[in-house]
């Protein structure tokens, strides 16, 4: 007797925009018995364009394993039609590594929401340039590292990140604060599974108390930005942004609080996005479904 297989996958392809893709797709997952679940896509332009789409199916009974499954995908579809893609599987729970400094607000977020069972992945450890956090990272029962870095240790810290992150098989960091510039040695290893969080007054409030820059500026919005990680430093990729309105009203400390709570609600969701395949890299943009 033959053996069967069922699984649900995540497609996700670019391409030149032309007819019949999604009919060339769908045609294909029909042909094995597949049920689709959600379908999302997007085009650029529909003559000259590229062509996004993001499709989540369920098979059942197959005689296909994954292997096959992709296999047979390449030749038939993505070979023929010239297409960029990948296919992940939810019942694979990624791998999030985290990066901490000394602020707490963004990495208790992520904990809390990871504790629930709300992001559906492993955290296997955090690494962090302070010891302050762990006690808290260790209440949840993760390893916690510390890799102080300094000019002349950095190269040799990151090397040990690095082992660290090989060793319990990261699929991707999140930068929960972490006040420490990444080298290239380290965004190369990990393109596009590096997530960033920080203040949307950048450019124009850069470096040390951007929130008491911002506040004597008299700024009347403050915002948070989560973005990937490249060696441009801040212009990666922004998979998720938001804002809140401020006055004269409010103060430093107001602005703070505010932003805190911006970082946490932006990082979750961007994190939230990449976990759920959600997000296709183009070029320094990315289009999240």
């Amino acid at each position: 007797m033959k053996a069967t297989y069922q699984f649900t996958g995540r497609l996700l392809i670019c391409c030149a925009d032309r007819p019949g893709i999604v009919a060339r797709v769908s045609q294909f997952l029909y042909a094995l018995g597949a049920n689709i679940l959600d379908a999302s896509q997007h085009s650029t332009d529909p003559r000259e364009g590229l062509f996004f789409m993001r499709m989540e199916f369920h098979l059942e009974n197959s005689t296909s394993d994954r292997h096959a499954f992709e296999a047979s995908f390449a030749e038939s579809v993505a070979n023929p039609m010239q297409m960029d893609w990948r296919i992940d599987y939810p019942d694979h729970r990624k791998r999030m590594g985290i990066f901490v400094s000394a602020y707490d607000h963004c990495l208790q977020e992520l904990l809390w929401r990871w504790r629930s069972g709300e992001l559906k992945v492993d955290i296997p450890l955090v690494i962090s340039n302070h010891e302050s956090l762990r006690a808290e990272v260790e209440s949840f029962d993760i390893p916690f590292h510390y890799l102080p870095v300094t000019k002349e240790n950095k190269a040799e810290q990151e090397a040990q990140a690095l082992a660290l992150l090989a060793n319990t098989g990261i699929d991707f960091i999140v930068l929960a604060r972490y006040m420490q510039i990444l080298s290239p040695t380290v965004v190369e290893r990990m393109p596009g599974r590096i997530i960033n969080i920080h203040h949307s007054f950048l450019p124009a409030f850069a470096g040390a108390r951007p929130y008491l820059n911002a506040y004597t500026r008299g700024v009347k919005l403050i915002g948070a930005t989560a973005h990937y990680v490249t060696n441009e430093l801040d212009e990666g990729p922004i998979i998720e942004q938001d804002v809140a309105r401020v006055s004269h009203r409010h103060s430093v400390e107001d602005l703070v609080m505010l932003g805190k709570d911006i970082e946490r609600q932006v990082l979750t969701r961007a994190v939230k996005a990449h976990v759920d395949d959600r997000v296709i890299v183009h070029g320094n943009k990315t289009i999240v479904f």
